[in-house]
């Protein structure tokens, strides 16, 4: 027979099976697709910058100087970066801002110190009896009531007053991460010297507290993607209506249920207890009962449908709890009991169980979720997590420190404008000396924010917290989605997820609408929260949880008009949307979808592949980011299963997934195909955020540092500079490979018997000396088959790359002589050496008929 060449279709389709999809690829890792050909894809460099050792001690240089910061154990910085942007401003410095769970750093340049400019959430100053220490221990308690930290966030500690038992004042003075919580007035450090004697010393301290730290992962909580409806795995206890009568949008009479089995109805009674302006509770003395995440919680000042939803320490007298309240309530007695369910999108507290109700004090739309009438028959739900629905005011300042830390940010001039979902929006700016960086300041009603042209003070109604910030080209208005208004006349109060506000043009001051500027809002309809907002090239596209809007200038005096685009569409998290060439994509919960200038579904030949294994629940950590340089748009997501060292599947099941990020999926918009492969998490660092900006010469990726199955701490990589994994000092080979469908002869009428192979390939852009790949063709009797014995020879070049990287005539294997026989075969091409690099051309085989059995 004559030589059969091995040509196939570019991209991978795993939408239907080996065999039906011949002529095709159907299997690959680390490849991309160009002019319809397969290579493999760049390697990876880390940039050398490395966290300050210095930062600020307050927010501004000026005003308190610098001080020692603490150093991170691993990575280039503390944390795991959830988001980059990248600018340059007036002085021509190119500057990257990256947010992590635990800080926020802006560095200067690639290769350059990561300047912490973490806000400062709170100060107290001259601190009597701040530290008791053990003898010969590094451990430090530091005593300062209503401190309201948790375990990992980080405290400035200046103006101690003397030696502490030993440990001097030097050694007490700098950055410090909180080890322990103790209780609302106490937490631990470790010192950087030993005690040599134990007690609490009469020493003063003055400590300056950071913006509270976030999650790597997500966990049930407050904000974006939680309850019955963001991201839960399951409810603890599920019912249904069942009173023979609808329960109507304003009724608070007791909700009967099919049955009340699981449904939470303790009782706890907590004397001299006090709730802090974050919703920090203080449990003086638990005098009866027992306290469980869920429990509504009453007593003087305390406001209806607050409940508990997370431990802080303990669970008996002087134990903390964060609560979903914003109001302090001085010292009582507090009393807990009941739960909170989710009929629909609707959360509902009750303070008892009886029969088969859920009664007592009812309280309705809790934590601002739209209220609305049930249906007898109704699904009704309890998480044993603290469900809380989302958008859920987190504390103004703090964060959202059980969530996953989730940052937006957007130029203000040469200046940044940012904010961690769910909390308030901070103002970076350049400081007069451009090599001075300040910390972020918050954007706060009656707060002045210092610029290096002067101060300016955001008015009254200026939003206290948001989910999401951006500034627009169009003139420069300011956008807060997901927000507030701290005078309840123009939005509510509370967090509302589903309000739109922006600023008077090219005014961070100016937030109450008037006819003398442009400030104004409008709550949008379809949706239950606002999810994230991208610019194009003449509108802003809004998504919510279940639409898309387009938001487009207008002018005086209707100012920014909004339309629908489309609706009953999804969207998988806040970052998992790009746009190219003026078309938006983005990955929806079950599909993708793309915008331009009609919404509509993105063929996909991987989504069986995708969404067979991924973990939903995770779906706050996806993200994505272009490739422009290839055409390609990634998007990065965790799987169920999670990776093995050897890229296959791990042991993660749905019940006990895995919850790191270890796969990737990759779309080319110009040749409109698929592909995909897998970080693993060892040898090749999960990408927790990813940049592509035309300030820096090639692609940025956040990679995550992994201890076991959780996060630790990270640093920034550019892609597509070498051929290896530089993650390290030591380049790792990339294990790369594409892999064909099956195809026979003759619809496989006869078993083929292949003799000889004869490879196509070129090996421009390697740095190898012998740069060599392995051909494979794998034989199998029957699609229901096992692969049986393969043939792996290689192919090597015969020049030498060291030190030339292309060649115009390539030399390498000419033929390779093999035996293999089946009735239909696969076809693979795999390289695990440094130095490597390779595209396939049109490798021919010679195959003959050789019988039937």
């Amino acid at each position: 027979m004559p030589l059969q060449k091995l040509q196939f279709r570019p991209g991978v389709n795993r939408e239907g099976t080996t065999l039906a999809n011949e002529g095709g690829w159907f299997d690959c890792d680390k490849i991309r697709f160009r002019s319809g050909y397969p290579e493999k894809i760049g390697g990876w460099q880390v940039d050398n910058g490395v966290a300050s050792t210095v930062e600020p001690v307050t927010t501004l240089v000026a005003t308190s100087g610098l001080t020692t910061a603490a150093v991170a154990p691993s990575g280039a910085f503390w944390g795991i970066a959830k988001a980059m942007w990248n600018w340059i401003n007036l002085t021509g410095y190119n500057l990257l801002a990256v947010g992590t769970n635990l800080k926020y750093y802006i560095q200067n340049s690639s290769g350059g110190a990561y300047n912490d400019v973490t806000p400062i959430r709170s100060t107290t100053t001259g601190v009597a009896n701040a530290f008791t220490t053990t003898n010969t221990s590094t451990t430090v308690t530091v005593n300062d009531p209503g401190h309201g930290a948790q375990i990992n966030d980080f405290v400035n500690i200046s103006s101690v007053s003397g030696t502490v038992n030993g440990i001097t004042a030097a050694n007490l003075t700098g950055e410090f991460q909180v080890q322990s919580v103790t209780n609302n007035n106490a937490y631990t450090i470790t010192a950087k010297g030993a005690a040599t004697s134990t007690g609490t010393s009469a020493a003063t301290a003055t400590f300056n507290y950071q913006l509270t730290t976030g999650n790597t992962t997500f966990t049930f909580g407050t904000g974006w993607g939680v309850g019955g409806w963001g991201g839960s795995t399951g409810p603890s206890a599920a019912s249904t209506i069942n009173g023979g009568t609808a329960v109507t949008s304003s009724s608070t009479t007791a909700i009967t249920l099919a049955s009340v089995t699981g449904f939470t109805n303790g009782a706890a009674s907590m004397t001299g207890s006090t709730i802090s302006a974050t919703g920090v509770l203080n449990v003086g003395t638990l005098a009866s009962g027992t306290i469980y995440i869920g429990m509504v919680v009453t007593g003087s000042g305390v406001p209806a449908g607050t409940y508990i939803l997370s431990s802080v320490s303990g669970t008996g007298t002087g134990s903390i709890w964060n609560t979903n309240t914003t109001t302090a309530v001085a010292s009582t007695t507090i009393t807990g009991s009941g739960g909170v369910v989710f009929i629909g999108i609707e959360a509902i507290t009750y303070t008892t169980v009886s029969g088969s109700t859920l009664a007592g004090t009812i309280t309705r739309g809790v934590g601002n979720t739209p209220t609305s009438a049930h249906a007898d028959g109704e699904l009704v739900s309890q998480f044993g997590s603290t469900a809380t629905g989302w958008g859920l005011a987190a504390p103004e300042g703090l964060g959202v420190g059980i969530q996953i830390r989730l940052w937006s940010q957007s130029n203000y001039g040469e200046d940044l404008v940012f904010n961690p979902r769910g909390s308030a929006m901070y103002y970076w700016a350049n400081n007069g000396n451009p090599n001075i960086f300040d910390r972020g300041q918050i954007v706060k009603a009656g707060t002045a924010i210092a610029t290096k042209y002067g101060s300016f003070t955001p008015d009254a109604t200026c939003p206290a917290m948001s989910n999401f910030v951006l500034v627009s080209d169009s003139s420069r208005f300011t956008f807060a989605f997901g927000c507030n208004d701290p005078t309840g006349v123009y939005a509510t109060v509370a967090q509302d997820p589903m309000q739109v506000r922006w600023s008077d043009q090219n005014s961070l001051a100016t937030w109450t609408p008037a006819i003398t500027n442009q400030a104004g809002g409008i709550r949008l309809s379809h949706g239950s929260t606002v999810v994230t907002a991208i610019q194009t090239r003449q509108e802003i596209l809004v998504l919510t949880d279940s639409a898309v809007y387009s938001f487009q200038y207008l002018g005086a005096p209707y100012v920014w008009g909004n339309q629908i685009l489309g609706d009953n569409i999804s969207i998988a998290s806040p970052n998992s949307v790009a746009t190219v060439n003026n078309v938006t994509y983005w990955m929806g919960a079950d599909k993708f979808y793309m915008y331009s200038g009609r919404v509509e579904t993105l063929p996909c030949a991987l989504r069986q592949y995708i969404y067979g294994n991924i973990n939903l629940a995770e779906a706050a950590q996806i993200h994505c980011g272009t490739n422009e340089g290839y055409n390609e748009i990634w998007w990065f997501y965790p799987s169920i299963t999670g990776t093995t060292s050897d890229d296959e599947n791990g042991t993660g099941t749905p019940g006990s997934p895995n919850t790191l990020i270890d796969r990737y999926v990759i779309y080319n918009h110009l040749e409109r195909i698929w592909y995909y492969g897998t970080f693993n998490g060892t040898t090749v660092r999960p990408r927790t955020a990813w940049l592509d900006s035309a300030l820096r010469s090639e692609p940025m990726a956040a990679i995550g540092y992994v201890s076991g199955s959780t996060y630790t701490n990270g640093a920034v990589v550019y892609h597509e500079t070498t051929v290896d994994n530089n993650e390290t000092t030591t380049p790792v080979a990339i294990d790369a490979y594409v892999q064909s469908s099956d195809f026979d002869i003759g619809d496989g009428h006869n078993f083929g018997f292949v003799w000889r192979l004869i490879p196509d390939i070129t090996f421009d852009g390697s740095t190898s000396a012998a740069p060599s790949t392995n051909f494979t063709v794998r034989p199998r009797q029957n699609p229901g088959a096992n692969y049986g014995t393969s043939n792996n020879p290689f192919v090597n070049s015969t020049q030498s790359y060291a030190g030339t990287t292309t060649y115009n005539v390539q030399q390498f294997t000419q033929q390779v002589y093999v035996r293999i026989r089946g009735r239909q075969m696969a076809f693979k091409v795999s390289s695990t050496d440094l130095g490597t690099q390779w595209q396939l051309g049109a490798p021919r085989i010679d195959v003959r008929p050789d019988g039937r059995r």
